[in-house]
């Protein structure tokens, strides 16, 4: 079975805004990964609690076929070199891991799938 790792953004720990909706769509890309029988690891990080120390023991703890960077940590223009520090620890921590982009929560199973063999 295909296993995948999922980095993104902790919607609990994002100040001045209601995590919920994420949660929700976290739950729902979830059951997603179920439904394609694709196993998956989530990394949800804090920005401000050594994100990248939690990156590399997540890429460290599997054999991992592909990486999903969330849209959190790609969208946000404030976060340009974080998102180039996580795509160059994916490449050093997991280099034979394909590296997908999701739309949202809901689509990372499906994301992942583009680049699974």
């Amino acid at each position: 079975m295909a296993q995948v790792l999922v980095i993104g953004l902790d919607p609990a720990k994002i100040q001045g805004w209601d995590p919920e909706p994420v949660q929700a769509a976290i739950a729902r890309g979830r059951a997603r990964f179920d439904e394609l029988d694709i196993a998956a690891d989530w990394c949800e990080i804090a920005l401000d609690e050594d994100p990248e120390g939690a990156i590399v023991k997540a890429l460290t703890s599997g054999d991992y076929e592909c990486v999903v960077i969330g849209g959190g940590i790609r969208k946000h223009e404030p976060l340009l070199e974080f998102f180039e520090k996580v795509v160059n620890l994916v490449r050093w921590h997991a280099p034979d891991a394909a590296i997908a982009f999701n739309s949202s929560p809901d689509d990372c199973a499906d994301a992942a799938k583009r680049w699974l063999r």
